[in-house]
């Protein structure tokens, strides 16, 4: 539909705009090789799904009549108190500050809505997570990149940003496990993000889903974000529990959980009640349960970026700059060839049956170079046997390019 048809059809203005979602190759796939291995998405493992333990949970449920009839009625729009007061428990907080939401989307969405003014600009991790960028639309498209480093978002660039006139609304970054550049942010850098937030005034949007999944290294901490009236942190039980759940939750400051719980009383009033009954005893029913269906996923993982980084220096030593991962889902490669040409390996490498992610679509400002030089791999749903198999197929591309 051209843009006057869609005017004349009666959208609003929002609606009008509103691009179709960027970043992420999936149309691409149209091109692979039959039986192509897909390194696409962050996607749990269905071996580390606690099946079982859901269906127990829920079966308990269906049996306890009065919870029945409560999981079938409206729930609070915060979410239900004992799923909130299991997830304040574990992030130091009042479980009053703690809003229940329909998935890490929904919180990124919240946030956005409630902080970011119509056309206001928002610093944003570069490479970003283009998820957020779809979020974001909804209230503004202007952006201040900030490259990302070895340590993670760079601080003191948006320090002299700032000090040179900029002004924004927010910064948005996903500070453990960075989708896609793999890292995590500093503790040093978390205080001076949270510190720079507090002199400028604006707010800190941390997305920290795969903040659970660290196999390696040092936590680097979270109760700098949680302790601050300028920073909105979101999670999610999606990469531990499924994404199937749509549930995640915000830690809030306190003057911004009454906005938020406005703002969705005026949207979707409020999680799945039936939903929420399963998950509160799949949680509380026994107390080690969630801590131990993450070491068992924490455990997969860690084998699987160890079997995908040792496949790459095997088959193409030298020709990307690997470090491995502390955690996560993602494995983000940089080409050492300058005159490899990423978008020619692309297509080769789809040709050969492994589809990847481009660095390209990553990129937040204009000078997309940097990221151009990067592949995403998404190791977390395939198993051993293809992330060697989808290597040996890379280099052949590589041979080919």
């Amino acid at each position: 539909m051209t843009a006057a048809a869609e005017e004349a059809s009666g959208l609003t203005a929002l609606a009008r705009g509103l691009s179709a979602p960027k970043g992420f190759v999936e149309a691409s796939l149209a091109a692979a090789a039959p039986g192509a291995i897909r390194l696409l998405g962050g996607i749990p493992a269905p071996e580390a799904l606690p099946v079982d333990a859901i269906g127990a949970a829920s079966a308990r449920l269906w049996q306890d009549v009065g919870g029945a009839l409560a999981g079938l009625q409206y729930s609070a729009a915060p979410g239900s108190a004992a799923l909130r007061d299991w997830i304040a428990s574990r992030e130091g907080v009042d479980p009053r500050r703690i809003v229940v939401t329909n998935g890490g989307m929904h919180g990124l969405a919240l946030a956005v809505l409630t902080v970011v003014e119509r056309d206001a600009t928002v610093a944003v991790d570069d490479p970003v997570f283009p998820g957020f960028l779809w979020a974001l639309e909804v209230a503004t498209t202007r952006l201040l990149p900030v490259p990302v480093a070895a340590d993670g978002f760079d601080v003191e660039h948006l320090a002299r940003r700032l000090a040179a006139g900029a002004r924004i609304a927010a910064a948005y970054t996903v500070p453990d496990f960075h989708n896609p550049a793999q890292v995590s942010l500093s503790a040093a850098k978390r205080q001076a993000l949270i510190a720079l937030a507090e002199r400028h005034g604006f707010y800190v949007i941390v997305d920290n889903p795969y903040r659970a999944l660290r196999f390696a290294g040092r936590d680097q901490g979270a109760a700098v974000f949680n302790d601050s009236d300028r920073a909105i942190h979101v999670n999610t039980f999606t990469k531990t529990l499924g994404p199937g759940w749509r549930v995640g939750w915000l830690v809030l400051p306190e003057h911004l959980v009454d906005p938020v719980v406005r703002l969705r009383n005026r949207l979707d009033v409020h999680t799945s009640s039936v939903t929420q009954a399963i998950l509160e005893r799949l949680l509380t029913d026994d107390a080690g349960s969630f801590d131990r269906i993450v070491r068992g996923a924490v455990a997969l993982y860690r084998e699987r970026a160890g079997v995908l980084v040792d496949a790459l220096r095997e088959h193409l030593p030298g020709a990307l700059d690997v470090v491995p991962p502390e955690g996560g889902l993602f494995l983000w490669p940089r080409l050492t060839d300058d005159a490899v040409d990423p978008a020619a390996l692309f297509r080769r490498a789809a040709a050969h049956g492994v589809v990847y992610q481009p660095g390209e679509v990553f990129a937040a400002g204009p000078e997309r170079r940097r990221s151009a030089r990067h592949l995403r791999f998404a190791y977390s749903d395939r198993t051993p046997h293809e992330l060697r198999e989808a290597v040996r197929r890379l280099a052949l591309a590589f041979e080919d390019v």
